[in-house]
């Protein structure tokens, strides 16, 4: 391994070729982050795996990272939100559970199947606007269908009011940002913080049929409550972890289908299904880049190197999920036959995201019910001009233009 650190593209301008120059580095390398802080990235996908199951690599950095923990991060580096939010996703151990707990039985297999009427009756509305638009003008697919399903998906099973989705929304995509000056981190922080404690007033005076409601009413539950800061958290994860990152995969989804038509035309005639297409994106172009943060709680000899206690961790899944070495040669194509589209991009272990089945269940509306609807569906620019949105945590598009041809 060099021992130099690898500077982080903050831009994530290429996020792909970015993780093959770190995977010849090694399977766990030294990278540096903006403000000079250092972390240690891992590509292999079995190292990734051993790492997330390892309880000496813990989710609670604020508590376990020692420029943190005494007071050196200042609250405009662009990634502070990551390490200070109070959520399941920041805690380990039982910790973790009790928060998990409050919001896992709306994420189930189950409550998925129930929401399908209301995914189709989303895709339809969505599609439906779609059809209004003057024919041979290019539609951005990402503005206009998937990241509207996703987040008003999300919006819905919150509770949050038309009127105050923009600001809180708006909060989100800033925070998925890695390009932010000091000023717009520190800005977007108070601002989401603000929008989000709005909401928590409202529905505290206003109590719905709806997930915010429900977390709520647990935090005053004398027995296990929680915070205001782990009720404004909790309700960050959900909106950050169900909106753009569903939104990405679906256009993943469709510029891999258009720029392989043998392969759509398999899904088409029903040789291959629409799952399996989704499997396949899941694992090649999975939501997330490189998901801050992990901390080491005790040295750990990995990979050929030591992760000392205090370093940071970033687990690359973009890396894992192209990794030679799990799927051989051809681990970068898109190919729905592949055998092997077991992946980590969930996550894996405790800490394994909520929504799969929310996210497979969207995809297998959204997707067919677009090309149903417009057949004749192409990319309106070549696949090497689409640009990234500017952030080295989520691999997605800025946007996908389509020419929406019936």
């Amino acid at each position: 391994m060099e021992k130099c650190p690898y500077v982080l593209d903050r831009a994530g301008s290429d996020i792909h070729k970015e993780a093959s120059n770190l995977r010849a580095r090694g399977p766990v390398t030294l990278v540096e982050l903006h403000g000079g802080y250092t972390a240690w990235s891992v590509t292999s996908y079995e190292v990734a795996k051993q790492l997330l199951m390892d309880p000496r690599i813990s989710k609670n950095t604020k508590a376990h990272w020692p420029e943190f923990r005494d007071g050196n991060v200042p609250q405009d580096w662009e990634l502070y939100t990551w390490v200070a939010m109070d959520n399941m996703q920041t805690r380990d151990g039982k910790e973790h559970d009790r928060l998990r707990k409050l919001v896992a039985p709306a994420f189930t297999g189950r409550q998925a199947v129930k929401s399908r009427p209301i995914i189709e009756e989303i895709v339809n509305r969505l599609l439906d606007d779609l059809e209004t638009a003057p024919r041979g003008q290019a539609v951005d697919i990402k503005a206009r269908y998937f990241y509207p399903l996703s987040t008003i998906l999300v919006c819905d099973l919150l509770g949050i009011a038309e009127e105050d989705r923009d600001v809180i929304l708006h909060g989100n995509v800033v925070n998925s940002k890695t390009t932010n000056t000091a000023e717009e981190s520190e800005a977007n922080l108070h601002q989401w913080q603000t929008a989000l404690g709005r909401l928590v007033e409202t529905k505290r005076r206003d109590p719905g049929d709806d997930l915010t409601t429900v977390i709520i009413k647990a935090g005053e539950d004398e027995q296990t409550p929680l915070t205001d800061d782990e009720v404004i958290g909790s309700l960050h994860l959900l909106i950050g972890g169900g909106t753009e990152t569903t939104a990405n995969v679906l256009c993943h989804t469709v510029v891999d289908m258009l720029t392989h038509p043998d392969q759509l035309a398999m899904v088409r005639s029903g040789a291959v299904s629409w799952e399996s297409a989704w499997e396949e994106e899941v694992r090649k172009d999975g939501a997330v880049g490189s998901m801050p943060f992990r901390c080491a709680t005790d040295d750990v000899e990995i990979g050929g190197v030591t992760i000392a206690k205090g370093d940071l961790v970033l687990i690359n899944y973009a890396a894992a999920g192209r990794d030679p070495e799990r799927y051989g040669d051809a681990a970068a194509e898109f190919d729905i036959t592949r055998a092997d589209k077991a992946n980590l991009s969930f996550g894996y272990g405790r800490h394994r995201c909520l929504g799969p089945a929310l996210a497979t269940m969207e995809a297998m509306v959204a997707l067919p019910a677009l090309f149903d609807r417009f057949p004749n569906l192409a990319l309106a620019v070549p696949p090497n001009e689409l640009k990234p949105q500017g952030t080295f945590i989520f691999n997605g598009y800025a946007e996908v233009p389509l020419l929406l041809r019936s």
